[in-house]
């Protein structure tokens, strides 16, 4: 269920080796499997999304802290679905709450070590997931504000923001880069 511990060990002795230090993790994964209905999700559907799009992600939040310091940052991916939830993203919408959850209690505990941890909860981005993932592309986007999906050059910016210093007083926060689709949180 957990991500391969070979994998997460080789990275990090490979930073230790090259850096000795990560000052910038990015925990950027996820995969959905759109279904109109609850009942035609299967167990290992569920066990994938979660495994893919949380717990790898907490897995290798706490096996890199080995090699953070005072002042290093973890910049988690959710997603606007973690809010305004989706009928026919379930799973997926879930994970993304949790994402939002672990960001928030993640902060609170790596605050005395001085580890900044936010997320950014984009909106409709227009991603290879999302081409891949949905046979209608005619609507995408057009149920914010904006009346578009935006582009991963919208993005970015919110990560280059959150790993400078510029962002030294921010933890526990999520930025919404959606379009106008406000929400709480």
């Amino acid at each position: 269920m957990f991500p391969k511990k070979t994998f997460r060990t080789k990275c990090i002795e490979k930073v230790k080796k090259e850096w000795k230090t990560l000052d910038i993790l990015v925990n950027n994964a996820g995969i959905q499997f759109p279904k109109d209905d609850i009942e035609k999700i299967s167990d290992q559907q569920i066990l994938e999304t979660f495994n893919v799009n949380i717990i790898s992600m907490i897995a290798l939040t706490r096996d890199f802290l080995s090699v953070m310091e005072s002042g290093a940052r973890i910049i988690c991916t959710t997603s606007v679905t973690a809010y305004r939830g989706s009928d026919h993203l379930i799973d997926y919408s879930a994970t993304k709450g949790a994402i939002a959850t672990f960001v928030r209690s993640l902060a609170t505990n790596l605050a005395d070590r001085k580890i900044l941890v936010n997320g950014v909860a984009p909106g409709p981005i227009w991603t290879p997931l999302v081409k891949e993932t949905f046979d209608d592309l005619s609507t995408f986007g057009k149920d914010n504000p904006l009346k578009r999906a935006g582009q991963p050059s919208e993005v970015a910016p919110a990560y280059v923001f959150l790993a400078s210093e510029d962002s030294s007083f921010i933890t526990g926060e999520i930025i919404h880069i959606n379009g106008g689709d406000f929400v709480g949180g």
